[in-house]
């Protein structure tokens, strides 16, 4: 988490975990999605403890996650934290994952808005994160497959909480998208003046059938 008390290091731990068992996991989704996913979760918090062993860092080192997989058959996300998921039609955001943090509670019950959410003074206070100790769990969600029309975006709050409503629907509405979501970074980046957090995106589409 913006690389506080090696929060860096907690990322790097928790993605290589994910990643090298990706094959041992994956295969077996179709047969119980949430609960195989979980365990993929539960076997990379297992590997972060293990690369964090003899680190004094380790027990206040905490990472968010945003974690999208997709097949011919369903879409699943993971989250823990203010890293979202975004799914994004032409006509405008379909959904996006829930923050675990104090703004987004605030947000549920009504007493901000969605717009107010980026630059609420308690904006970082999270409710949740991954930590060695698993005292939190991730969020996992099972949607309908991609279709031709979507977009996934995956982003730290340093990127969304600087990017307007409308600027997602451009971007999948955009001719070269890769080329404006640059542009929308870099924007993210200047509209923070300075203060600008751990930015980072990506987006998933289908690829274009060739002619």
């Amino acid at each position: 988490m913006g690389g506080h008390h090696a929060g860096e290091k907690a990322s790097q731990y928790f993605c290589e975990g994910l990643l090298s068992h990706a094959s041992r996991y994956a295969k077996h989704i179709p047969e119980d999605p949430v609960d195989v996913f979980a365990a993929w979760v539960d076997e990379a918090v297992n590997q972060m403890q293990h690369l964090f062993l003899g680190d004094p860092m380790a027990v206040s080192a905490h990472t968010t996650c945003a974690v999208l997989y997709v097949d011919k058959k369903l879409t699943m996300t993971a989250h823990c934290g203010d890293s979202r998921v975004y799914r994004i039609r032409p006509s405008g955001i379909l959904w996006r994952t829930r923050d675990h943090s104090i703004p987004q509670d605030l947000l549920d019950m009504g007493l901000i808005t969605e717009q107010d959410l980026g630059h609420h003074p308690d904006q970082n206070q999270l409710t949740r994160s991954i930590n060695v100790n698993k005292e939190h769990q991730v969020d996992i969600q099972v949607h309908d497959a991609m279709t031709a029309d979507d977009l996934f975006v995956l982003c730290s709050d340093g990127f969304w909480e600087n990017v307007k409503q409308y600027e997602f629907t451009q971007l999948i509405n955009s001719e070269d998208k890769k080329a404006y979501l640059s542009k929308l970074l870099r924007l993210t980046i200047y509209r923070a003046m300075g203060k600008s957090d751990n930015v980072t995106v990506q987006m998933v589409g289908m690829a274009a059938a060739k002619t």
